[in-house]
C-alpha cells in the first residue's frame, strides 16, 4: 500500500491548493460554501494530477534511473508492475473527470484542457527547451482559473499574469538544479536540460523576479482591483514580497545553495517569515479593512 500512495504522490497535491488562490484575493476565503465546492474541485484535480504523475513516471522510467532522487521513485525502482500503475491512472482519470462534471461544466473543461496539455506534455512537448517551463506556468495558471470558475469568481488579469511568471519562476529554479546535477555527476536529469545552462538561468532568473515584483505592483495598484475589493492599501504587502523574493537570490548567488525553492522554503526561516508576514499583513488590509482604524 505504500508503494501505491508514493505512486500517486499525494505530497505534490499541494501544488493543486492554487485552486484557492482566488478566494484568498477575492475576499470570500470565510465563506464555507466556496471552501467546500473548492474542495471537491480540489480533489478532482488531485486525482487528474496523479493520472497524469502515473503516465509521466511511466514514460521516463529509464531516465528517472539515472536521477539520484528520482530514481527512488516506484516505477523506476520496479516496486510497482506497470500494467497496474497504467489501469489505476486511467481510473483516477475517470474519477477526477466525471466528478469535475458534477461540479460544473466548466471547470470539467478547465480541467480537460490541464490534463491534454500535461498529456501533451508527457508524450514529447517537455523535451523541448523553455517551452516545458511554459507548459508547467500554464497548468498553475489553470489552478487558478479552475478555483475562479468552480466559485464564480472573477479573475484579476494581474494576478492571471503574476501566477504565471511565479509559475515560471519555480520551473526555472528546477531547472537551475538539473544543470547543477549535470555539472557534477556528468548525467542529463531530462533532455530539455541540453538547452540550459547556467549563465542563461541565472539571467532568465533575474529577469522573472523583476517582472514578478512589477506585475505584483501592478496588481496591489489596479484601479479594477481597488474597487473590487474596497481598498487601496494593498500595495503594503509588496514590502514582504521584495524581502521574500530578495532573500531567494541571495541563497542561490550568495550562498551557492543549489536546492529547488520548494526545500529552500522548508528550511529557509527568513523566506518562511516574509510569506507569514504577507498573509497577516493581507489579511489584516483585505479582510479587516471595515475597521475604523484602516479606514
Amino acid at each position: 500500500m505504500k508503494n501505491y500512495i508514493k505512486l500517486i504522490r499525494p505530497k505534490d497535491w499541494a501544488k493543486n491548493l492554487f485552486l484557492y488562490i482566488p478566494l484568498f484575493f477575492g475576499g470570500v476565503l470565510f465563506n464555507f460554501h466556496a471552501l467546500l465546492i473548492v474542495f471537491e474541485g480540489f480533489i478532482c484535480f488531485s486525482l487528474v494530477a496523479s493520472s497524469i504523475y502515473i503516465i509521466n513516471d511511466y514514460r521516463d522510467i529509464e531516465d528517472d534511473k539515472k536521477h539520484p532522487e528520482k530514481s527512488k521513485r516506484v516505477l523506476a525502482a520496479g516496486l510497482i508492475n506497470k500494467n497496474i500503475a497504467i489501469i489505476i491512472a486511467i481510473l483516477l482519470l475517470g474519477i477526477g473527470l466525471g466528478y469535475a462534471w458534477v461540479i460544473r461544466d466548466k471547470f470539467f473543461f478547465v480541467l480537460a484542457i490541464y490534463f491534454i496539455l500535461n498529456l501533451l506534455y508527457s508524450f514529447g512537448l517537455k523535451k523541448i527547451p523553455i517551452l516545458d517551463i511554459i507548459i508547467i506556468a500554464i497548468g498553475f495558471v489553470l489552478r487558478v482559473k479552475a478555483g475562479a470558475v468552480i466559485a464564480f469568481l472573477g479573475l484579476s488579469e494581474w494576478l492571471t499574469i503574476m501566477v504565471f511568471l511565479l509559475a515560471l519562476f519555480l520551473a526555472l529554479a528546477k531547472r537551475r538544479d538539473d544543470v547543477l546535477i549535470k555539472l557534477s555527476s556528468g548525467n542529463d536529469m531530462r533532455q530539455s536540460i541540453k538547452g540550459y545552462n547556467l549563465e542563461f538561468i541565472n539571467i532568465a532568473l533575474s529577469l522573472i523576479c523583476s517582472v514578478t515584483v512589477v506585475a505584483y505592483f501592478m496588481y496591489t495598484m489596479s484601479p479594477e482591483v481597488i474597487t473590487r475589493l474596497g481598498t487601496y492599501r494593498l500595495y503594503y504587502t509588496c514590502l514582504f514580497v521584495l524581502a521574500g523574493i530578495f532573500r531567494y537570490l541571495q541563497i542561490i548567488y550568495v550562498k551557492s545553495d543549489s536546492e529547488s525553492p520548494v526545500k529552500i522554503l522548508y528550511k529557509d526561516r527568513f523566506i518562511q517569515i516574509s510569506i507569514l508576514l504577507w498573509v497577516i499583513s493581507f489579511y489584516i488590509i483585505l479582510y479587516m479593512k471595515d475597521i475604523t482604524i484602516f479606514k
